[in-house]
């Protein structure tokens, strides 16, 4: 199955037509036709089943023939990730998590950043991409860079962790802390890690630490690590 996205898309509506990229991609690329179907998510859970009426190549045309909603899973998945150095690295973990199955990325800015700068237009993009391509129904929320500082002033609810690599007695290897069917929220640092500052006021703030493992991983490595964790989990 081929999947498209449009946000726009709701269950009252009859009718839909593709932008002109897409409807481009449609007619020119993958050679559809008149009367063919084509799936269509509007990431909110909800798949549409659509039959081509008019094959133009700058607006496809399409009647809704049926929908049908995908449930939520029992748990949901945050994470808050300081961007990489390597911008391609960072990509690399938002396309890789959505195609897991997390629900929400926050990039975070840490007083050990290299890279405070980024583009969230792109980082959208990739993930709708990754949304399609895995045949997933309900696009993951991407948020606003923020600083460490200011996102953990905010109200934070459900299981809260924080991967570091300081020595700390109170460590516990994630997988054998996370209890399933819960919202979580982890916090992964930069190249550098966490600032002391910072551990300090997440452990404060009911921040667990955690270990995701006994060798030292790369921050989009690690993130997606506990990615994978948390899901298998809730399997």
């Amino acid at each position: 199955m081929q999947l498209f996205y449009s946000p726009t898309l709701e269950k009252e509506h009859t009718t839909f037509t593709f932008d002109k990229e897409e409807s481009k991609h449609i007619i020119r690329v993958l050679r559809k036709k008149e009367g063919d179907i084509l799936f269509v998510t509007n990431g909110c859970g909800t798949l549409f089943e659509t039959r081509i009426t008019l094959a133009s190549d700058r607006h496809c045309s399409t009647e809704i023939v049926n929908y049908t909603d995908q449930s939520q899973t029992p748990f949901r998945l945050h994470l808050a990730v300081a961007p990489t150095k390597m911008n391609e690295r960072y990509e690399w973990f938002l396309e890789k998590a959505t195609e897991i199955g997390i629900h929400e990325i926050t990039p975070i800015i840490c007083d050990h950043s290299e890279r405070k700068v980024v583009k969230i237009e792109r980082f959208e993009k990739i993930i709708q991409s990754a949304m399609k391509q895995s045949l997933q129904f309900h696009l993951p929320k991407l948020n606003d860079p923020i600083t460490l500082r200011e996102f953990l002033k905010q109200d934070h609810q459900g299981a809260l962790y924080i991967a570091h690599c300081e020595e700390d007695k109170e460590k516990k290897l994630l997988k054998n802390s996370i209890q399933p069917a819960q919202h979580y929220l982890l916090l992964v640092g930069p190249e550098g890690d966490f600032s002391p500052t910072e551990i300090k006021i997440a452990l404060e703030k009911g921040f667990k630490p955690v270990s995701l493992g006994h060798t030292r991983l790369r921050t989009e490595t690690a993130a997606l690590v506990a990615c994978h964790s948390f899901v298998f989990a809730n399997e």
